[in-house]
């Protein structure tokens, strides 16, 4: 062999993702970005599909529970973002630990995250209770606003149990063994179904039926997920059973990385959730279609998370073996993949929306069809943002993975919130039957909010995008 690509290989060794072409030289090998994300991007899809399950069993009660659905769907989420935030904190920390080849450092993390989702509890018990003055403020009309609250209630009793299934989930993603993860999330999935027949209709919980739902098919999976992380052959090489001991200063370094870290997707996603809540307070019929436009989106998002999951894991490993510059080749590789994906399967679910969206609204409603026919318009608007969705996902975890959250964070939170937030106000709200009165009012309703999230998405998806290749995040250290 010639010494210089024997050098190479010596030097590329320990980097994921790496083959060589027949002249010696590094490139990207695409079937083990492959092997990584598929299981994630599958694992993501499941998610899509337990949201699928719960708004298609929430629409048989009424077009008012879908609307609900809407108004706190991603609130719930923002919550279990900036309170648990650890949990995602733990994934590029054991990618780091895993590139550098120190396995129980990756087992300390993952531990670190397991402490930090229990010292959760207190903190979500209060946002739990505290619903109706969350809520109070937001105008919903009562059918929606009482059918929230009592989805509300239990789903954030159960939110710590999602968090430690975030922080057994990350472990598994860092280390590059996402089978495991999959495998995870399909039980949760599966045990979902018949949880919601049961809890939802047969024992008439309704939509408080749907939130025990998912927190118990969390908390099996969750319990599987600890169970494998003390399997025998995670001990073996991680020695997971010697380093559960809680370690105060570390914990509290975790929970310094999550919130940050939990804060930069929360930012949007909170974003969303007021996005959803003017929605519904434009009525049932636009609450109800732009929910069930969301969630059928969501078919294009989740997944590319999935894969944006895998960059965060192959950045993290290439900075922890020492190669930024091969961090910086296997990012952009997630970000072109995510682009890609993101563009087809947005364009593919305009054109199924008026077979699509009737699965989703119980067809014996007084406003079933004007539902239908604005899901299928919101459906056409959506497809035009999804290329700049994909830009946004995937640089946003690739910078993720390198631990460059702050200033992003930041740009998002401007671009979010004095821009979209008051963009769609100002369009989407007839004269009087806004928030704010010292807004212009154009009545464009969840049309012309769609097109307010349509230029939102493009902005981001371009700020983040140069953030990544810029490089700043070089410079950062985690460890």
């Amino acid at each position: 062999m010639d010494l210089a690509v024997d050098s190479s290989l010596r030097q590329f060794s320990r980097l994921p993702a790496v083959r060589f072409d027949a002249e010696g030289r590094p490139r990207v090998d695409l079937r083990a970005v492959g092997r990584l994300a598929v299981p994630l991007a599958a694992n993501s899809a499941l998610q899509a599909v337990l949201n699928l399950t719960d708004t298609w069993f929430i629409g048989r009660l009424s077009p008012d529970a879908t609307a609900a659905i809407g108004a706190v769907h991603f609130l719930v989420i923002v919550c279990l973002l900036v309170v648990g935030g650890a949990g995602l904190a733990v994934q590029p920390l054991v990618a780091h630990a895993y590139g550098a080849r120190r396995q129980k450092r990756a087992s300390q993390a993952a531990w670190l995250g397991v402490w930090s989702a229990l010292l959760t509890a207190p903190v979500f018990i209060g946002l739990a209770f505290a619903g109706p003055w969350i809520l109070g403020p937001f105008g919903l009309a009562p059918a929606i606003h009482g059918a929230a609250l009592d989805y509300w209630l239990p789903r954030l009793l159960g939110a710590p149990v999602g968090v430690l299934l975030w922080t057994l989930s990350a472990f598994f993603n860092g280390i590059g063994r996402t089978g495991v993860t999959l495998t995870l999330m399909a039980v949760v999935a599966v045990v979902n179904v018949p949880l919601n027949e049961l809890l939802i209709f047969r024992l008439g919980f309704g939509m408080a039926g749907a939130a025990w739902a998912t927190t118990l098919a969390m908390a099996m999976g969750a319990t599987l997920a600890l169970a494998a992380f003390l399997s025998r052959p995670v001990r073996a090489e991680y020695r997971s059973h010697l380093t559960w001991r809680p370690q105060w200063k570390g914990i509290r370094r975790l929970l310094a990385l999550g919130l940050p870290t939990g804060l930069f997707p929360a930012v949007e996603v909170g974003a969303f959730w007021l996005f959803q809540v003017m929605m519904a307070r434009l009525g049932a019929v636009d609450g109800a279609a732009s929910q069930i436009a969301m969630v059928l989106t969501s078919v294009a998002y989740l997944p590319v998370v999935g894969l944006a999951l895998a960059g965060t894991t192959l950045v993290g490993q290439s900075i922890g073996a020492g190669d930024k510059a091969w961090a910086a080749r296997v990012g952009d590789t997630t970000i072109v993949l995510a682009v890609g994906y993101m563009g087809a399967v947005g364009v593919a679910l305009a054109l199924a929306g008026p077979w699509l969206v009737p699965l989703f609204v119980n067809s014996a409603a007084p406003d079933a069809q004007a539902v239908e026919r604005l899901g299928v318009v919101l459906l056409w608007i959506a497809a035009g943002y999804q290329i700049f969705d994909g830009l946004n996902i995937g640089s946003s975890f690739c910078l993720r993975g390198a631990g460059d959250v702050r200033v992003p964070t930041v740009l998002l939170t401007g671009l979010a919130w004095a821009g979209f937030i008051p963009a769609v106000h100002i369009v989407a709200f007839a004269p009087g039957q806004g928030w704010i009165e010292s807004l212009p009012a154009l009545g464009f309703g969840s049309v012309g909010g769609w097109f307010a999230a349509l230029l939102y998405i493009v902005a981001a998806g371009l700020a983040l995008f140069a953030r990544w290749r810029s490089g700043a995040w070089r410079s950062i250290r985690l460890t």
